[in-house]
């Protein structure tokens, strides 16, 4: 139900109109959702406001990054919880607790920084998966 809605909504834009799969995967590898723009961000976490390439306003929502802080900590917390179950269910039962569980924290620092960019776009996937696309999406004379 909800997949051939999403497809009878995207129809009403042919040139932008993708597979959810696609959506997420763009989203994922810091491109545009919508057409695949990879020029998104200015630095590595200074994010364009609009596409440059189909004109997709990415703060569609007040509040629309909230969700994208909310990927980037479930990504973040998956990774440290799947390294560390790793790395305990390989050392056990001689788990070594000294440095090892500081290694682990002090990636847990450095890959919400690194997937921020990341999951800014996601979100923004997500976010159209839940609610399609519009034409004031587009309309550069929305008010900010």
């Amino acid at each position: 139900m909800f997949l051939k809605l999403y497809y009878v909504i995207m129809d009403q834009f042919p040139l932008r109109s993708s597979k959810p799969r696609s959506l997420l995967w763009r989203g994922f590898i810091k491109s545009c959702p919508v057409c695949g723009e990879r020029r998104l961000f200015d630095r590595w976490v200074k994010m364009v406001e609009r596409c440059p390439s189909c004109n997709l306003r990415f703060e569609r929502v007040e509040g629309h990054w909230v969700g994208a802080v909310g990927m980037n900590t479930i990504f973040s917390f998956t990774l440290l919880f799947l390294g560390l179950a790793i790395f305990f269910f390989i050392t056990y039962p001689d788990i070594p607790m000294g440095g090892w569980v500081f290694l682990f924290a002090g990636g847990y620092v450095f890959v919400p920084l690194l997937f921020y960019p990341s999951s800014k776009t996601l979100w923004t996937a997500i976010d159209i998966l839940m609610r399609p696309l519009e034409d004031k999406d587009f309309d550069e004379s929305v008010l900010q």
